[in-house]
């Protein structure tokens, strides 16, 4: 449970990275921050995958399969929302969107994997959700409450950026919830040798996407230098770091996660990215956050806390009506 807890807040320390990949780039279309991050994790996973190829091979076709779903939704769509809605509504918005996956993937794991994984009571289960709710409705307050008081805010364009973050809730509640499905039905496989097929089956939907971008830019006279836009350095630099610490390190760190502790659990300790976020948010803002913004961030702490205290309870078998 505490090596478990450990990979989840490194996962979750790594994640948080990419939210703050849009504001540093904010004058870059978010098609090309997806595509790009992605190449570059598929990029540097062939290298890794030439050095754990002994366990790739072992890998079937329908392994390899699931591997491309997965990186389709959970890695290319899921970050092509997330880009694009935190460049419409700025960091926070959208970072305390994705903070409800705790509560989403928790529940969604406790009636999908009851009979797995055990099923934490919903009476004990309860308080730990409520802090979680109320601590990102105290975060979205002050949030909203600071965009009232801006006068070139624009309502339909953070609407917009609302929307596109609740379809990255959507991939990435159906992401962790499949990758620990296939995680939990082979523990005898090495979780960095799947966070390694994952980049792997990622490279060749990053290189359609980039070179289909860099073609629409060119059929439409877009005015974009590609192939790396009008600061290359920074934006490569960028793409590197999420590339290997956000999306390979990250994956390895919750796949090592995913295999020790309850989906339920680990769900909720997904609050993790979301704190991360929040701290680099506001580093990048120069200015520390209200009390509003910390009593949330206490409250989100202490619902986690409490959740890891709750142990789940095995489904008894219903017995055959003869």
């Amino acid at each position: 449970m505490t090596m478990g807890v450990l990979f989840a807040l490194a996962a979750g320390l790594m994640w948080g990275l990419v939210f703050v990949g849009p504001v540093m780039l904010a004058d870059y279309p978010a098609v090309l921050l997806s595509f790009g991050r992605y190449l570059a994790f598929g990029l540097i996973a062939l290298p890794l995958a030439w050095l754990d190829r002994a366990n790739l091979r072992q890998l079937s076709r329908a392994d390899w399969v699931e591997a491309l779903k997965l990186a389709l939704v959970g890695n290319v769509v899921y970050y092509l929302f997330l880009s694009s809605a935190i460049q419409r509504a700025g960091a926070p918005l959208p970072t305390m969107i994705i903070g409800t996956l705790p509560v989403v993937i928790a529940t969604c794991a406790n009636i999908r994997n009851a009979e797995r994984d055990g099923k934490l009571p919903w009476r004990r289960l309860a308080p730990s959700l409520a802090l979680i709710a109320i601590g990102i409705g105290l975060v979205n307050q002050a949030e909203w409450a600071a965009l009232r008081h801006d006068p070139e805010a624009d309502v339909g364009r953070y609407a917009l950026g609302a929307l596109l973050a609740i379809g990255a809730v959507v991939c990435w509640t159906w992401y962790p919830l499949r990758n620990a499905d296939w995680l939990r039905a082979h523990p005898d496989r090495s979780p960095r040798s799947w966070a390694t097929a994952q980049g792997v089956a990622t490279l060749p939907l990053a290189v359609v996407g980039f070179a289909a971008t860099w073609g629409w830019f060119e059929a439409t006279g877009a005015p974009w230098a590609m192939p790396f836009g009008p600061r290359p350095e920074s934006f490569i630099a960028l793409m590197v770091a999420m590339g290997l610490l956000s999306s390979w390190l990250g994956t390895l760190c919750w796949n090592e996660a995913s295999q020790r502790l309850p989906t339920n659990l680990a769900g909720q300790l997904i609050v993790f990215e979301t704190l991360s976020a929040l701290a680099y948010a506001f580093v990048l803002r120069g200015q520390w956050p209200g009390a509003f913004t910390l009593a949330g961030i206490a409250l989100l702490i202490a619902g986690v806390a409490w959740a890891l205290r709750v142990e789940p309870e095995p489904v008894a078998a219903e017995g055959h009506p003869n």
